[in-house]
């Protein structure tokens, strides 16, 4: 085996990247403190076509140069949006048919192992501040709650690492392996 050389990855341009159809999911995320998680969630998003970021409260937004340390580029190749109101958004998504998933530990939530996402149905996930997650307000009024089993004795995961395996899990489950 051998390493591929940059030209040989065949990466979208960012112009065809803006072009092209995106995956039938958006990424909120609220409270997120640390810029280098939301440059991280920004190249997550591109490399999985997400169809929007939605930065709400006290979360930065581009351009910013701490976000860019993480995001390489990736905050001009995706589309994202600052909200005020995290839960003024999730009830507009809501009302436009996406069902939205707060991404958090609770009482009877679906594990992620068990979510069956919907080839026709449009998804948000909500990732709260890195300290005191979500929002309880978002968890009482979101369609549902995912939670990412662990088995160690810690009790969470970086942002940026659940924005990746959130994103990978959903993208992976929505298409047969031939399309990956």
């Amino acid at each position: 085996m051998r390493k591929l050389q940059m030209d040989e990855l065949n990466r979208l341009s960012v112009e065809d990247f803006k072009e092209t159809s995106k995956n039938n999911f958006c990424i909120i995320l609220d409270d997120i403190r640390s810029m280098n998680n939301v440059g991280s969630a920004f190249r997550t998003a591109d490399a999985f076509l997400v169809e929007k970021i939605y930065l709400c409260g006290i979360t930065a937004t581009p351009p910013h140069r701490e976000i860019e340390k993480t995001a390489l580029g990736s905050t001009e190749s995706v589309t994202w949006e600052y909200r005020e109101n995290v839960i003024e958004l999730v009830k507009e998504l809501q009302a436009e048919g996406y069902i939205v998933l707060a991404v958090e530990q609770v009482e009877n939530s679906l594990k992620l192992n068990n979510f069956k996402p919907e080839n026709d149905q449009k998804y948000a996930f909500v990732f709260g501040h890195e300290v005191f997650g979500v929002n309880q307000e978002v968890v009482e009024i979101a369609n549902n709650c995912l939670e990412i089993p662990q088995f160690g004795t810690k009790h969470s995961l970086n942002i940026s690492v659940t924005v990746g395996i959130i994103c990978w899990d959903f993208v992976s489950k929505m298409y047969t392996p031939t399309h990956i």
